[in-house]
């Protein structure tokens, strides 16, 4: 996906760098963002929609993605027609170093934020660039739709996870024997 976006190898990792700062710095202010303490892992978390949050304007996107804003915003579009407009959480960016992989971290910044997600009583939507990444989203609970496809560009794989409501308590039965 990212060759797909900035086919330049020296301009990609500027790219990157500036929109995962600014992606970051929003979620910090109308999100969340579950930063393992030796920084070896990191879940991005997103409110949606959320009213007073600035828009991400062509012009922001295109400070940071420079020749590559069209293909920016094929995505953008694409996920956009994806996205449902009532309340949910956005899974924007999941990450666990490589030689900390297949040790549950990323499970447990799921499950973190799960427990966050279902006091609210609100689904979690994403989409991911490739398969592993959807077969580790349906392992925890996620479910997978039809796959997106951009103009001569990479399949996408949006993903559910829905709103599993927390208990209020204990009901009490009124009925009488």
């Amino acid at each position: 996906m990212a060759e797909w976006l900035v086919p330049d190898p020296a301009e990609r990792q500027a790219v990157f760098q500036g929109l995962l700062a600014t992606e970051v710095d929003h979620s910090i202010e109308w999100g969340d963002v579950d930063l393992l303490s030796d920084m070896n892992g990191v879940a991005v978390w997103r409110r949606h929609p959320v009213d007073d949050a600035p828009v991400l304007s062509d012009h922001h996107l295109g400070t940071f993605t420079r020749r590559a804003l069209p293909r920016f915003q094929q995505l953008s579009s694409l996920v956009d027609s994806y996205r449902s407009d009532a309340p949910h959480q956005w899974l924007a960016w999941l990450y666990v170093a490589r030689s900390r992989r297949g040790q549950g971290i990323g499970a447990q910044l799921l499950a973190r934020h799960h427990q966050i997600v279902d006091q609210l009583g609100y689904p979690v939507d994403t989409v991911v660039t490739n398969q592993a990444a959807r077969d580790f989203l349906q392992a925890n609970g996620y479910l997978a739709g039809l796959p997106l496809h951009l103009p001569s560009g990479p399949r996408l794989w949006p993903l559910r996870r829905l709103a599993r409501p927390a208990a209020v308590g204990p009901t009490t039965s009124s009925h009488t024997g």
